[in-house]
């Protein structure tokens, strides 16, 4: 499914959102595995992913116990 980049951004803020509430491991790598299962087109380098999420504040590290 082709989209713009407008849409590509929001679809990687709320997929990382998605993922961190339910506990998954929320990087880029795992954003872009989940971008390929989506089909998602045209598909966002690492690079840019970790960009959007930089530039919307979604990097900050997980706080608390790690089991």
């Amino acid at each position: 499914m082709f989209m713009d980049r407008e849409e590509i951004e929001e679809i990687v803020k709320i997929l990382r959102l998605n993922l961190y509430n339910r506990g998954l491991l929320c990087a880029a790598h795992a954003l872009r595995q989940e971008l390929e299962k989506m089909e998602i087109r045209p598909l966002p380098s690492l690079r840019t992913i970790n960009r959007i999420l930089s530039r919307h504040g979604l990097t900050n590290r997980r706080i608390g116990y790690y089991d």
